[in-house]
């Protein structure tokens, strides 16, 4: 466990290495190595001490220590956490990068972190340095394994301060600036200190029930992508905080899944909602339940699927609510019995999590549906959230106001206090006076048979302001009666005026790189196939009947 007193990262890792120093807290397997070509195998907790300790050292040679940046496009690899590791120990912060991201992204993110060095895979220094040419900073890039350089000119600087304007240092310390998806807009810069990491570790460590770890030599595989909290706060740090090992794989294969599982002896995973999904769209197999997980840890699992992929597969499926944001200082999560399996339920939240919820006239409200407002109920009640907004302190006064963290999510709440989510606040759509949450339209759709993917925006209607338009994946002939069906199916399912007044179909959904619908592409989608002729208008199907 990681102990009261724990200042970094670093010393959370030492400690476990001290313990357990010939524990595996690393594992590649063969498909990963062989994607990546890198050596497959396990790497024990002394190994990867030793490894950060000589690079901690050749930073500190050439000058880096407090108060300096590195950005790192290393995808989902070891030396990802060994470079986090070893930056740590010297007092430094990472940024992390999305591999997808391209020039524009890339120049935009460099421009706004404004790191001393650039840490990226050899394919890719070449365009990371146009990047930083073009945001006008002088930065060296290198390849892991490369001689350590000097720093660019940005240098040293004051990442975090205190009112009297002194350096942060331990605890307090920027550990990582983290870009948000911009689903709707630019990325902002998250601020993670030690505090988000460590604590994030012990939520997991101590969180229980379903989902409980112990110290015996706990094994977690992830998919999920390393430039997020989820992978690299909540699944790295909990394998730290009890000795544990981490297989991360390249990403998601659907078809090799379950081999991986097994190779990799794993007793617990994370999960977004995409994957049961693709896994139960595979034939049944005696080899199903060949597999040591305990349980499943994410969010997003498609209700009409719940029960039955646990009843096949043989583990629970924990949903879990939480953001960038608020890492662990707010997670709520299901993990306690009884369990609301197959009903979008991300459990009720924990008693040192302070909740409200706020309807759109600003009124608190106990059941909602409304906008979620989180705090811890210690002294410190942002404790465990990220310290702010990078460059942009209005917009974290903004998610702070009033002493609560705005999310930005609707959710409502039953009178047992299980919680539910709903929409995005953006993304509700205003229909004649009526507020529709995209994700109830969807979630709705998605359990019609024929569709395998679903995502709802909102177009312009002279008349209703605006109508909502729906793009879909489906099994089947595309065409207007299969889109006429399906509204009409909807119509029994949902008040007249949710179902969609337009239904496209399309190959693939605008998705970001952890799968969450990308709201802003999606619009722009919608607005030009609402002009398509292959697009099914469906408005009139749209009748208030009597009840």
């Amino acid at each position: 466990m990681i102990e009261p007193g724990t200042q970094s990262i670093w010393q959370a890792f030492a400690a476990s290495a001290g313990l357990l120093p010939d524990r595996p807290v690393f594992n590649v397997l063969s498909e990963t190595a062989g994607i990546y070509g890198i050596e497959p195998g396990k790497t024990s907790y002394r190994q990867v001490q030793e490894q950060v300790t000589e690079l901690a050292a050749a930073l500190q040679q050439k000058g880096y220590g407090p108060g300096f940046r590195v950005m790192l496009l290393l995808e989902n690899r070891p030396q990802f956490f060994v470079w986090l590791l070893a930056l740590n120990r010297i007092g430094a912060s990472v940024v992390p990068v999305n591999p997808d991201l391209r020039h524009s992204e890339l120049s935009y993110m460099a421009g706004h972190s404004e790191p001393s060095l650039i840490v990226a895979l050899a394919d890719r220094c070449d365009g990371l340095a146009a990047a930083a040419r073009e945001a006008g900073l002088s930065v060296p890039v290198i390849a892991p394994g490369d001689v350590v350089p000097q720093p660019g000119t940005a240098g040293a600087v004051a990442l975090r301060v205190d009112a009297g304007g002194e350096p942060l240092d331990g605890e307090e310390m920027e550990a990582a600036l983290l870009y948000t998806s911009g689903t709707t807009g630019s990325p902002k810069g998250c601020i993670l200190t030690n505090t988000y990491f460590l604590e994030a570790g012990r939520w997991y460590a101590e969180a229980g029930g379903l989902c409980a770890l112990n110290t015996d030599g706990e094994r977690m595989i992830t998919p999920l992508p390393v430039f997020h909290m989820n992978a690299m706060a909540y699944s790295f740090m909990a394998m730290v905080a009890v000795g544990g090992c981490l297989t991360v794989l390249d990403r998601f294969h659907p078809s090799s899944w379950w081999k991986s599982v097994r190779e990799s002896g794993a007793t617990c995973l994370h999960y977004l909602g995409v994957m049961p999904s693709m896994l139960m769209g595979a034939p049944e197999s005696r080899e199903d339940r060949n597999h040591s997980v305990r349980f499943g840890f994410g969010a997003g699992v498609d209700p009409k699927l719940h029960a039955s992929f646990e009843k096949r597969f043989g583990f629970p499926l924990v949903e879990a609510w939480a953001m960038t944001e608020t890492g662990a200082g707010a997670v709520i999560c299901a993990n306690q019995l009884p369990r609301r399996v197959g009903e979008s339920c991300l459990g009720k939240p924990g008693p040192e999590l302070d909740v409200r919820i706020v309807e759109a006239d600003g009124k608190a409200s106990q059941s909602g549906p409304g906008e979620l407002l989180v705090r811890q109920k210690a002294e410190d009640p942002r404790r465990g959230f990220f310290a702010g907004y990078f460059k942009n302190p209005e917009a974290t006064e903004e998610a702070w106001a009033d002493g609560w963290f705005h999310t930005g999510d609707i959710v409502r709440r039953e009178a047992d206090g299980s919680m539910f989510f709903v929409d995005r606040k953006k993304n509700v759509i205003r229909r004649s006076g009526e507020n529709i949450a995209a994700v109830e339209v969807e979630s709705a759709l998605m359990r019609h048979p024929a569709v395998k993917a679903a995502a709802v925006a909102a177009v312009g209607d002279p008349v209703r302001g605006d109508e909502v338009f729906a793009c879909l994946k489906v099994d089947g002939e595309a065409g207007e009666a299969l889109a006429l069906e399906i509204v009409g199916w909807c119509l029994g399912q949902l008040a007249y005026y949710k179902a969609p007044g337009y239904i496209a179909f399309v190959d693939a959904l605008p998705l970001t790189s952890t799968q969450k619908i990308q709201r802003r592409e999606l619009k722009e989608l919608a607005e030009r196939l609402v002009q398509d002729p292959a697009t099914v208008d469906t408005r009139t199907m749209k009748k208030r009947t009597a009840a």
